[in-house]
């Protein structure tokens, strides 16, 4: 294992040099925070996909196609179908807004009275979700060093820490780059064919495994729905995906971009249950469906080739992860301690200034990324159970904030009260119904979905409407006429 330890080991410094090389970058808050909105189509669709695609929809995409055959592509293929869906009708406007959060969106469309719970929910959903994507870390590490689990998960998490603090966005991005690259090079066109060749080839394939391992819909209509409900649309409305829509350095590249990257996850998907798939083939009876990926690796690549797939399974976690991580941290201290500073005292959070309040923004970013990073360590240590913490993570994010966003951007008469309304509704809902069905059960994020969007329909409309000079300034934004962007600009090109 030696070579292979050397390619992992490698991938790991280059990840800890980019992020010294982002940290010379990152000198404003637009840079530190979305890469001076400057992304051009090419390193766009590249993140995008690198965010989406993580440990979940790597190892556990190949998981699923291990127990359900090809029909265990669909959970990415939803996260596919959102980010498309995402990309085609909404994320040019989002683009225009110049905002930094999600929350900021609902505070300019509602009048600046939704934010602080929306933030709240938001956090929550982040935090989660880098939790769960740090604890994938002891899987790849038992894997590549037969390590303790704790040791993994703070070698892993630490990497990500330092490099997403020293250089915020302009680092994730170089990182998640070359994550997609070695991601692509690693799951597409070494180890998908190296796969299917290994078990025999599709004939052979098919003569071994029963019909309902090549049955589109073998997983079952009810799951698919769930996962459509779950993770097409907290596609549509996660502060990781719109930080990155905040990147495009126009609307153009928004919508295209991530066309292309959503087109790219359904290939992902489908790549993903073919290798899971021909895995049965070879390994009927693992203990685990989830060890499918580990295995197939371990036993059947060379030497080289098994140390680059296991980096592309890390470069799946560690894009995620870093892109949950400076969502949580964007959110705490924009949306949460912001607000929370202002109000004791007196006044609102500052807008940009000179040099020196731009260093003093970055650096709070910096601290907030820092202590966001140790707090999702210390959990993911303490936390076992992923897709629990996952579950409700998304639960809270589609039964909360989905209906007022989507209101927001759809509906002229929703209101303010409405959409506080459909948050604290949604919310409690959720936890409720999880708390009487059960965390993995369907009920709560379907009720609690229905919940917030007949409150929010209801409350709109017994409200009064949202002032006309509040719908005019969210007008020019979302047309890209309005307050440009509250950094100082910069003189450095777009990326390509």
């Amino acid at each position: 294992m030696a070579v292979d330890y050397a390619v992992i080991v490698v991938y790991l410094a280059g990840m800890l040099a980019m992020g010294w090389w982002g940290m010379r970058r990152a000198k404003s808050k637009s840079e530190f925070l979305v890469a001076g909105r400057r992304l051009g189509p090419w390193m766009y669709s590249g993140t995008m996909a690198a965010i989406v695609l993580g440990g979940a929809s790597t190892i556990g995409g190949v998981g699923l196609g291990y127990q359900y055959g090809l029909s265990g592509a669909w959970m990415v293929f939803t996260i596919g179908l959102g980010l498309l869906a995402l990309s085609v009708f909404f994320s040019a406007r989002i683009a225009r807004l110049k905002v930094y959060t999600v929350s900021e969106m609902l505070d300019l469309r509602y009048g600046g009275r939704a934010g602080l719970i929306s933030g709240v929910v938001m956090w929550a959903y982040t935090l989660m979700l880098a939790v769960t994507s740090t604890i994938a870390y002891a899987t790849i590490f038992d894997v590549l060093f037969d390590m303790n689990r704790t040791v993994a998960i703070v070698l892993g998490g630490a990497i990500v820490v330092a490099y997403s603090t020293l250089g915020g966005m302009w680092s994730i991005t170089l990182t998640d780059m070359v994550q997609f690259v070695v991601k692509t090079i690693g799951v597409l066109l070494l180890l998908l064919p190296i796969a299917v060749v290994k078990a025999g080839g599709f004939s052979e394939m098919k003569a071994q495994l029963s019909t309902e391992y090549f049955d589109p819909l073998g997983i079952g209509g009810e799951t698919i729905f769930t996962y459509v409900l779950i993770y097409t649309f907290g596609m549509l409305i996660g502060q990781d995906i719109w930080q990155r829509v905040f990147t495009a350095r126009s609307d153009r590249t928004a919508r295209w971009g991530g066309t292309v990257a959503g087109t790219y996850c359904l290939v992902y998907a489908i790549a993903g249950a073919v290798i899971g798939t021909a895995a049965k083939v070879m390994y009927p009876k693992l203990p685990s469906a989830d060890a499918a990926f580990a295995t197939i690796v371990k036993d059947e690549l060379p030497v080289g080739v098994r140390g680059l797939v296991l980096a592309a399974a890390l470069a799946a976690v560690m894009s995620t992860s870093s892109g949950a991580l400076i969502a949580c941290a964007t959110v705490a201290n924009n949306d949460i301690w912001s607000r929370l500073r202002g109000a004791v005292a007196g006044g609102g959070a500052g807008g940009g200034g000179g040099d020196a309040e731009e260093r003093d923004e970055v650096r709070g970013n910096r601290v907030f990324i820092l202590i966001m990073g140790s707090a999702v360590i210390l959990i993911a240590i303490a936390l076992n159970n992923v897709v629990e913490a996952l579950t409700v993570a998304y639960n809270l994010l589609v039964g909360g904030l989905l209906v007022p966003i989507l209101g927001g951007l759809l509906w002229r008469r929703g209101t303010a009260a409405g959409a506080l309304a459909a948050v604290s509704v949604g919310g409690v809902a959720v936890i409720g119904l999880m708390a009487g069905y059960g965390i993995l059960a369907n009920e709560p994020v379907l009720y609690g979905l229905l919940a917030s969007f007949a409150v929010y329909v209801i409350v709109s409309l017994a409200t009064k409407p949202t002032d006309a000079a509040v719908l005019s300034a969210w007008r020019e934004r979302v047309a890209g006429r309005g307050a440009g962007e509250p950094d100082a600009p910069s003189r450095e090109p777009a990326t390509t």
